[in-house]
Order: structure tokens, then C-alpha cells, then sequence
């Protein structure tokens, strides 16, 4: 194999296929990356099995050949190489020589018959979205995945689609996220988990265009094309909570609210509750005013009054605020309504006038 190619294409290449290395495998060749020079192409892959990420860049290819790289070496290499031009080329006993203008670097390689190969999806189901939308789904549910091991299946975010439209649900325990797309051409009815860390590699590659993702789902696996880039995950199996019976049906207090008042006034809050047992914030909802009340151990007080639109009960409840707050964060509306029971049930935010969109929340209990 012989090849030449830019040191900055070469270096964000490494850094992009690197996140699927998770640094914790039993076998070493895991922790390299997979280099293939075919056709004016540098093909760089990284897998550990679960995670596979391959990204391809120009190159002028002299000698067609493939290779795996211990991963951090090259990594830490290429990235002191932005400026340079780079010149590799592996010899017949497998060692890697990396030319640069001032220098050359030897490095012994992975056979690369030992490197695992990963069946690709060819067909499949699936779905098509666009990649904004993709990109918002992800971020507006991701932060309620659990973190709980003996949870497995609560450690991904559950996919549905059908027809044309998308679901994700993510929900730990104390928090449910669920969230609606449209998507771009009629899918057959599909239910698959997500890994959480898959996602959130994935975001990185999205960004806030209107161009069409082409999302396949096949034997576990699922993969997502982006012209240069490929991501390709395994599916977490089980069955996921039965979401649906956890969200209450109606409600005795509903509230509208300005978003950005209610997080800013979170905001401060939490300089109080933050590092106090549930980041506690009390919500004292009476007439036509909500206020926040918050209080630490060292006799820190606050309380704030924000103008609300109520119907129903009055109703005094409390919250860990980074749950409210991760929620605000996600959320664009200027307005959203707060639907509550009792002091001890799930409250429901959602928006004023669509469906986008549905985040609960588990009170806690005040003493």
C-alpha cells in the first residue's frame, strides 16, 4: 500500500472514526483503525463491535492495499501533521511508514485479516428524515436515557416509526422523553432501541440541513449513510417499557408559562439547590402566579413570582430542577403547559397547540 493525502483531512478523519474505539477491549486490534486505499479513496474504519464508524477521504492512491493502525499512535500522530502532506506506505512484513516533510515515522501494523469484518445492511427496513430532524429528535431525548446497567434496554432510545411519522422515547426511571417527527417517505411499521452512545456519535456527523437521511435497519444492526460517512450500530434488544400506561390521561391543574422565564428562574434556583440532596426546587402554583422557591442548608433562600395562565386546583409540588431544567434546555416553544395532578403524581409538559413533543417528570416528595 502506498498513498498520499492531506495531513488536516487525514487528521479529522482519525478523530471522527475514533469515537468508536472504546478504549476497554480485550483484544488490541479493537482499539486500531482499519486503513484501505482503493480507487483515489483513504477508507478509515473503527470498530469495537457495537459501534462501527468509517470515514472516507480523498487520496492519491499509488499502490492499492489495507492495513490496521494501533489507533492512539497514529491518532496522536497525524494531528501534530495538519500542515503536512502524508505519505504512507506499508512493506511486505507489515510496518507502516509515515513521511512527512521533515520526517518519517515506522510504525509495526495489525494484520488486517485479524480485524473483524461487519456484515453491511444492503436492504432492510428503515426509515427517511431529514437530517435536522434527525438531529433534533436525538437531542431532545437523549439526556433522559438511563445510566442504570441492570437497565439495559433503558440505556438506548426507542425508535418507532410507521407510516410517516417517527417517535423517540428515553426515559430513566424518574423522567420520560418522548418526541414526534415527520419523516420523508412512508415507513412500514418499525420498533428498534437505540445505544444512547450511538446517538450521540451520530449528532455529531448531523447537522441542521434539509438534505434526506437514509436510516437502515437490518438483523440488529442499524446504519446510516451520510455520503462520506458511515455509521453503523447494533440494536439493544429486550423490550422496552410499555411507555404509554405511564402517562396520565387528564389533568386537574394546567398551566401555561413562558419557557424562558421558567428556565432562567431554574437557572438560579439551582446556584441554591445544587449540591443539596435532589436538587429540590417548590413550585407554589396559586391563582395566576407560580412561585419558585428554593432553599439550601447554609440558609440561602429564593423565591421568584412568574405570571402564569391557570386552570384548575391551585397546587404546591416539588422537583429535582436539573429534570425541569434539562427539559427547558431541549425545548424552543416561547410558551408550554405544565399539566399536573397531585403533589405526588407525574407532571406533564407538553406544548400549547401541537403534539410534538411530551416530557414527564416524577414529583418529589415534600416533608
Amino acid at each position: 500500500m502506498k498513498v498520499v493525502c492531506q495531513g488536516l483531512e487525514l487528521s479529522d478523519a482519525v478523530i471522527k472514526v475514533t469515537k468508536a474505539i472504546n478504549g476497554k477491549s480485550v483484544s488490541p486490534i479493537l482499539d486500531g483503525i482499519k486503513l484501505t486505499a482503493k480507487d483515489d479513496c483513504l477508507t478509515l474504519f473503527a470498530t469495537d463491535l457495537e459501534l462501527a464508524i468509517e470515514k472516507k477521504i480523498n487520496a492519491e492512491v499509488l499502490v492499492e492495499g489495507e492495513t490496521v493502525v494501533p489507533g492512539k499512535f497514529f491518532g496522536e500522530l497525524v494531528k501534530m501533521l495538519t500542515n503536512e502532506q502524508i505519505e504512507l506506505t506499508l512493506d511486505e512484513n507489515q510496518k507502516l511508514k509515515i513521511k512527512y516533510t521533515d520526517g518519517e515515522v515506522e510504525k509495526k501494523c495489525f494484520s488486517v485479516e485479524e480485524y473483524p469484518e461487519l456484515q453491511r445492511i444492503s436492504s432492510g427496513g428503515g426509515f427517511c428524515i431529514l437530517a435536522k430532524e434527525l438531529k433534533d429528535l436525538i437531542s431532545k431525548t437523549i439526556f433522559s436515557v438511563s445510566v442504570d446497567e441492570g437497565r439495559p434496554t433503558l440505556k438506548g432510545c426507542l425508535f418507532e416509526a410507521e407510516d410517516y411519522t417517527i417517535s423517540g422515547v428515553a426515559l430513566d426511571g424518574y423522567r420520560l422523553a418522548l418526541v414526534k417527527k415527520p419523516l420523508e417517505q412512508k415507513a412500514d411499521k418499525t420498533s428498534i432501541i437505540v445505544p444512547a452512545r450511538s446517538l450521540a456519535e451520530l449528532s455529531r456527523f448531523l447537522d441542521d440541513s434539509d438534505d434526506i437521511i437514509h436510516v437502515k435497519v437490518e438483523n440488529n444492526f442499524m446504519m446510516v449513510d451520510l455520503e462520506h460517512t458511515m455509521i453503523m450500530t447494533r440494536l439493544l434488544s429486550g423490550d422496552f417499557i410499555n411507555y404509554r400506561q405511564i402517562i396520565p390521561g387528564e389533568f386537574d391543574t394546567n398551566i401555561i408559562i413562558n419557557k424562558d422565564q421558567f428556565k432562567n428562574s431554574l437557572d438560579r434556583a439551582s446556584i441554591l439547590s445544587r449540591g443539596e440532596k435532589n436538587n429540590l426546587v417548590k413550585l407554589d402554583i396559586k391563582e395566576n402566579v407560580l412561585y419558585l422557591i428554593s432553599n439550601s442548608d447554609d440558609g440561602a433562600n429564593l423565591k421568584e413570582s412568574i405570571a402564569i395562565n391557570l386552570s384548575g386546583k391551585d397546587m404546591t409540588i416539588a422537583f429535582n430542577s436539573r429534570y425541569l431544567l434539562d427539559c427547558m434546555k431541549a425545548i424552543d416553544d416561547e410558551f408550554i403547559k405544565i399539566n399536573l395532578n397531585t403533589p405526588v403524581n407525574p407532571c406533564v409538559i407538553t406544548p400549547c397547540d401541537k403534539e410534538e413533543y411530551l416530557y414527564l417528570i416524577l414529583p418529589v416528595r415534600m416533608v
